[in-house]
This record gives structure tokens, C-alpha cells and sequence, in this order.
């Protein structure tokens, strides 16, 4: 995997669409950086990486607080 991920990269990998890993982005839930002058996104590989652990994690506190799993 390439170090810095395009945000269609990253919408791929998560199987989601690119407004919503955009918003993700925006949010500062996902950390990104813009480069170059017209301020393209790139999402770097371990950011990714600890999104995702992060996900797994509240997912977990939350079925353990007896959440539903849906979908």
C-alpha cells in the first residue's frame, strides 16, 4: 500500500462512497493533509490504520454496552 492514499483510495479500501470519507476528513475523525495549490487530500497509510482501530474499538464498547448489530 502506498504511503499517502488518494480519498477514492481510502472510500475503496472502506467500501464507501468518496463524500463520505470526504466528510470524514472535514470532521477530523480521519486525519488528512491537502497538498499542492489545489489543496488535493491525501490520507496517510498509518492515519488509515489507526481510523480503523479506532472503529473497531468504539464498535466494541459499544456491543458491550449491549448495542444491536445492524447491517
Amino acid at each position: 500500500m502506498p504511503r499517502f492514499l488518494t480519498l477514492p483510495d481510502v472510500a475503496e479500501i472502506l467500501n464507501v462512497n468518496v463524500p463520505q470519507v470526504r466528510a470524514l476528513v472535514r470532521s477530523g475523525e480521519l486525519k488528512g493533509v491537502q497538498i499542492g495549490g489545489r489543496g488535493m487530500w491525501r490520507v496517510e497509510d498509518v492515519q488509515l490504520e489507526a481510523y480503523i482501530k479506532r472503529a473497531y474499538e468504539e464498535t466494541e464498547k459499544r456491543i458491550n454496552a449491549g448495542a444491536e448489530v445492524e447491517g
